[in-house]
């Protein structure tokens, strides 16, 4: 991509956006590929322009987590039908084990996004889309970073990597130990193509304190 026009630049490419002149960036999926320009004038106005680049072999390796989330460019996610959320140790349990909760134990804590709620994820734009059982949704982003990795005291490999959303959460994405304060970043503990599970802990939590666990499934 290279801007050779006396703007500033902003290249959203769908799975990230880059501000420089000129870049070398990774598309992830083959078939026509939106990239949306938008420049910034000295005046302050804006232009933007759609460049469609169709790809037809991806000749660098993809990281496998966009297939394992998006699926061929877009994929549903439910809960899982039993303890799909609750709390457990933090760096210990690597799903709900103390307080454990069914999805219409999920609707009480979070109206809307028990039974019947999804979440779309999609590689156009990194975007999230949570759709209520009553019929709203949230639209936001998603990014994700399989190198930080935790692991517990005695050396067992607990999280594989960091999850994070922008402008909406995952279903019933709250803590409920800080008011129910919305979370935006995870810790990933299982990701393959027929199982999600994310974690969080309140910053300065110990081993075997009081994390939150997720637990998702594709919609069939």
């Amino acid at each position: 991509m290279e801007n050779h026009s006396p703007v500033l630049s902003s290249w959203n490419y769908g799975v990230g956006v880059s501000p420089k002149m000129t870049d070398t960036v990774l598309l992830v999926i083959t078939g026509d590929n939106d990239i949306i320009f938008t420049g910034l004038n000295p005046d302050g106005s804006f232009i933007t322009k759609t460049l469609t680049v169709n790809i037809e072999e991806l000749s660098f390796p993809v990281p496998e987590e966009w297939g394992y989330l998006c699926g061929d460019g877009e994929k549903e996610w439910v809960w899982a039908a039993s303890r799909c959320w609750g709390n457990g140790g933090y760096l210990a349990n690597f799903e709900p084990s103390w307080w454990v909760l069914d999805q219409n134990g999920v609707e009480e804590q979070a109206p809307g996004e028990g039974p019947n709620s999804s979440m779309v994820f999609s590689i156009s734009g990194a975007s999230l889309t949570k759709k209520r059982n009553d019929g709203t949704t949230a639209v936001g982003s998603f990014s994700f970073d399989m190198a930080k990795k935790k692991v517990t005291s005695g050396g067992v490999p607990w999280a594989i990597g960091q999850f994070k959303t922008v402008g909406v959460t995952v279903l019933c994405g709250i803590s409920p130990d800080e008011g129910k304060a919305p979370v935006n970043t995870y810790d990933i503990l299982h990701l393959t193509d027929d199982r999600l599970v994310l974690a969080y802990a309140p910053a300065g939590t110990g081993e075997w304190g009081t994390a939150y666990f997720w637990v998702f499934v594709p919609k069939q």
